[in-house]
């Protein structure tokens, strides 16, 4: 059995008490996203070195004094971003630091999505029960065994933290991983622009022209309906229907109708606007073209990107994705030079090389 404490964080600031006296802390959220847009926080899990506490926020919000108490020590979360994602959309904060065990752990050489569970087996030899992964957490009351399950999930970050920065120390490592931990608290992960909601677009990157320009205006009004009502953008449209529009540019509400997978409810709603949306895109402002094939001199190129930074990884005893994955690596072949590869301790260990690749090309 694992101790912990259910509060209710509006009516009980004994957790805010807690944490106040913590440099470090172990958090883990609960949140359901299945029918919303916004992912609903539905339990807090906090660990100090001395107790564990399950906050409760679904009866009633807790109070921006809660929230301002809890991001000033350090975070230690497992895969972090989904987490600090659900904190930042529910109370506009975050914290200060983090440290992502998950992050950590690849660094030693780890798999790169290690889970939780598979982690704690590998540090402690600690095998925990996964009976409860896909609980309703929106569900009240919680069983005691789901409430335990999800103390759990914070009972061991303050140890894995121990470990991980002892190893990451021996292996010089402890910056990278401390680099890549703040990488996720960029506001501009979890920031909502509309104008941008095309790059999501599942389809999209073959479109130019006025099937693109359609299909840019198409998928912000998509993105703006969404937020509005809170609901999953594919819940509005699909985005299969939505490339389909921008390539046909309908001109009549018959023509948009015919299109398959629009709904009839869809049509009566917003059948209009959409075809305002189309008949208002002529041409693409940004000149958009999808990425030319590569010719034998830029696949030379990319094939030494690759072998150096796989040669890296092996020297390293880490995955080659951790130090540039494959689309980053060709995004930087089309230009790209704000890429992670060419910043903090990848650049100097591979991205000015890679940089210079690029230059002789």
């Amino acid at each position: 059995m694992t101790d912990f404490r259910l509060v209710d964080p509006a009516a009980d600031d004994s957790l805010a008490a807690l944490v106040a006296d913590s440099v470090r802390i172990g958090v883990d959220t609960e949140f359901m996203r299945e029918k919303t847009y916004f992912a609903e926080l539905c339990l807090l899990q906090v660990a100090t070195p001395n107790a564990i506490v399950c906050a409760d926020p679904l009866g009633s919000a807790p109070p921006e004094a809660f929230w301002q108490a809890l991001v000033e020590p350090e975070w230690v979360l497992h895969s972090a971003r989904q987490d600090i994602e659900v904190v930042f959309h529910t109370a506009g904060l975050m914290p200060r630091t983090i440290f992502d065990t998950q992050v950590a752990a690849a660094l030693l050489g780890f798999k790169p999505q290690t889970g939780y569970a598979g982690l704690v087996k590998a540090l402690f030899g600690i095998e925990l029960d996964k009976a409860h992964t896909r609980a309703d957490w929106s569900k009240r009351p919680l069983a005691d065994a789901v409430l335990e399950y999800a103390a759990i999930d914070v009972q061991y970050l303050l140890p894995a933290y121990d470990e991980l920065v002892g190893r990451l120390e021996r292996a010089g490592r402890l910056d990278w991983a401390k680099e890549d931990s703040a990488d996720l608290l960029n506001p501009a992960l979890y920031t909502t622009d509309p104008s941008q909601a095309i790059h999501r677009l599942k389809g999209a990157r073959n479109l130019h022209g006025r099937a693109r320009a359609a299909a840019a205006a198409l998928a912000a009004w998509r993105e703006e309906q969404a937020l509005r009502t809170n609901r999953p953008r594919q819940w509005i449209m699909r985005d299969k229907v939505v490339v389909e529009i921008a390539l046909r540019c309908p001109e009549t509400v018959a023509e948009l109708a015919a299109i398959d997978g629009i709904q009839a409810k869809m049509m009566r709603r917003a059948g209009q606007r959409l075809l305002q949306l189309v008949t208002a895109a002529t041409h693409d402002p940004s000149g958009y073209r999808p990425p030319p094939r590569s010719d034998e001199q830029q696949k030379s190129i990319f094939r030494k990107m690759q072998h150096r930074v796989a040669s890296l990884a092996g020297e390293l005893g880490i995955a080659a994705e951790l130090i540039a994955p494959r689309k980053e690596l060709l995004a930087a072949m089309q230009g790209d030079r704000e890429a992670r590869i060419f910043r903090g301790w990848r650049r100097a260990l591979v991205g000015e090389e890679l940089l210079q690749l690029l230059e002789i090309g």
